[in-house]
């Protein structure tokens, strides 16, 4: 499906879905759900403190989940949180929680798949999809992580994780082209403000995985 009709496939979700009535207090807790990832995902080195952050995360978005049931973003942030739990912690009870994770990120997508406005949920599908192993032993699929991947996009174009884990997922595809080109859209992504952490953080990501794809695609 062409990104343009993806786009106008989002834009009316987004119209059709209700507008929600300011809540300041609800929208600095998210701020601070996505700050506190930003430093267990990128200035937590050691794994296992990583994995103990992360699932300290997981539950407290989690009960801001269960505040908030009507709202799809502290659903979200429990699944991106579980997601590095599981990448930290590998193995079986890694692949437990990302199939948590995504039962989390399908439960956001049918509250509002357009939560956070920018294309996370789609995102974070899409990366789940594209990383855990395939059958018999997980749920990977390349055909839904690519479509996943493609609303990531049409929602969010410039954004620097889609274009990230879109570019990471052409790698593991050996499109390397496609990956150099996504890649460098997300060096180039626009800051965003109060995301500092998170953005340097993932650009450094996006350069080092920019220089294999270029490395693959040129020889």
């Amino acid at each position: 499906m062409k990104l343009s009709i993806l786009a106008a496939m989002t834009a009316m979700v987004l119209a059709a879905t209700p507008a929600l009535a300011a809540d300041p207090a609800f929208d600095a807790r998210i701020d601070g759900l996505a700050r506190a990832w930003a430093h267990v995902n990128y200035e937590v080195r050691d794994k296992a403190a990583q994995a103990t952050e992360a699932a300290k995360l997981a539950a407290e978005a989690d009960a801001m989940a269960k505040q908030y049931p009507n709202r799809a973003e502290p659903l979200v942030w429990e699944a991106i949180s579980t997601a590095t739990e599981a990448g930290a912690a590998g193995g079986m009870g890694g692949l437990a929680l990302a199939k948590h994770a995504r039962r989390m990120l399908e439960q956001a997508e049918k509250i509002n798949p357009a939560a956070l406005g920018d294309g996370s949920v789609y995102t974070s599908l899409g990366s789940l999809y594209a990383q855990v192993p395939g059958f018999p032993i997980g749920f990977g699929d390349a055909g839904k992580a690519r479509a996943y991947l493609n609303k990531a996009l049409a929602a969010n174009p410039n954004g620097v994780d889609p274009n990230f884990f879109y570019g990471d997922f052409l790698i593991r595809q050996g499109d390397y082209a496609g990956a150099e080109a996504a890649l460098q859209r997300a060096v180039n992504a626009p800051p965003r403000p109060g995301r500092e952490v998170a953005d340097r953080g993932r650009k450094a990501q996006a350069a080092a995985l920019l220089a294999t794809a270029r490395q693959k695609a040129h020889g």
